[in-house]
């Protein structure tokens, strides 16, 4: 049997602090506590050297299931489609016009924090709602 494996996944961005902020909003993550021996996030960033200050900030799900997120500061900004992305499941289990609504509903509230919709598939003989959105960084995900 294999051995499972828990993993994160790695954003790189322009303000790490403020990405992972924001996907603690999406997700309801939350903010880790700052590395020993530091009080406070502010104490850490102060202690850094000006250069390294702000280059990297995480979350994690207070549940302990999901993957921690961490996000790194890069140089270059977004210069293509993500090669992967994430799927936020706001609407598991629901069909039709009810998934839809709750799709809308969850993509109006993640504008207000900063988000794009990008795209409003509705459902077809095939496939059920999904909505594609871009975080506060241009990065794409799914509401689904």
């Amino acid at each position: 049997m294999p051995t499972l494996r828990k993993f994160q996944v790695t954003f790189d961005c322009a303000e790490p602090e403020r990405l992972a902020r924001f996907w603690c909003e999406v997700l309801g993550y939350a903010v880790p506590a700052p590395p020993e021996p530091f009080p406070t996030w502010d104490a850490y960033r102060q202690a850094q050297p000006p250069a390294e200050r702000d280059s990297w900030f995480a979350c994690t799900d207070p549940s302990g299931e999901g993957p921690r997120l961490f996000f790194q500061r890069v140089p270059e900004g977004k210069s293509a489609k993500n090669r992967v992305h994430l799927d936020v499941r706001a609407g598991t289990g629901l069909v039709g016009d009810e998934r839809l609504a709750t799709l809308e509903a969850e993509r109006d509230r993640l504008i207000a924090l900063g988000a794009t919709c990008v795209l409003v598939q509705t459902a077809d003989e095939e496939n059920e709602s999904c909505i594609t959105m871009q975080d506060i960084e241009g990065n794409e995900f799914c509401l689904d």
